[in-house]
């Protein structure tokens, strides 16, 4: 089975209209770019994102949303992107949002094939309503249940042909995670090696998790926000 892809393009070719997507990154970092330019220019619309944020106004998942694709986002942190906010209030996006930690586990339970899990967060707050709730060993817990994708987006570093991937630094964030959560999912790296060229003991997602995989080039690597402080006056 060939694995690779020349171009984003054709890698997200089949993505129907409406599909739920899973979508790696932190903020702007781990962000599949390639992937999700590939999508704008396709013109996929009504998409379902699962993401831990919508990126910036002019960046990363904030594009799809310039463009209207989006139809709802499922999201912890949704701080830095105006037009999310625009849109959100105007009634025009659907958000449902999860603290960080249980999206992380409910994303892993859908990798895992786990039917849900009872965690604390969220418990006597609008997270828990409409949800069952269960006291163990004297404690609520509210029930969270598993989140899959028809297809995962996953900016890995390096992988080799065959679909093991080794992420770099914290784009170890959401990206392994949902690698084992979508029912198709594509990596896009930035270099392609040879079978046996990675070491065993460095990868981290198995190449069984993995259908297709691309390379990309010119990475911006953004931030969000960049905070600094002057330099301390010299003695």
């Amino acid at each position: 089975m060939n694995k690779v892809f020349t171009s984003a393009a054709e890698a997200v070719r089949d993505i129907p209209d409406g599909a739920t997507l899973l979508v790696g990154g932190f903020g702007l970092v781990g962000i599949p770019e390639h992937l999700i330019l590939a999508l704008r220019d396709q013109g996929t619309k009504d998409l379902t994102c699962v993401s831990n944020n919508c990126g910036v106004d002019d960046w990363g998942l904030g594009l799809l949303l310039q463009t209207r694709q989006i139809r709802k986002m499922v999201s912890s942190y949704v701080g830095e992107n105006k037009t999310f906010e625009r849109q959100f209030l105007n009634g025009e996006l659907e958000v449902e949002l999860v603290p960080q930690g249980t999206l992380a586990e409910r994303i892993r339970a859908g990798g895992a094939g786990i039917g849900g899990f009872y965690t604390p967060a969220g418990v006597g707050t609008v997270v828990a309503e409409g949800k069952e709730t269960r006291v163990i060993d004297g404690r609520e817990y509210v029930l969270e249940l598993p989140i899959r994708g028809d297809f995962a987006l996953i900016k890995g570093w390096k992988a080799d042909t065959l679909g093991n991937v080794v992420y770099r630094k914290t784009a170890q964030n959401f990206n392994p995670i949902m690698a084992t959560a979508g029912r198709v999912t594509i990596v896009e790296v930035e270099e392609l090696v040879e079978p046996g060229e990675l070491d065993p003991h460095i990868i981290h997602t198995p190449s069984i998790y993995v259908q297709r995989i691309v390379v990309g080039a010119c990475y911006q690597k953004r931030i969000e926000r960049r905070t600094t402080r002057p330099r301390p006056a010299a003695e």
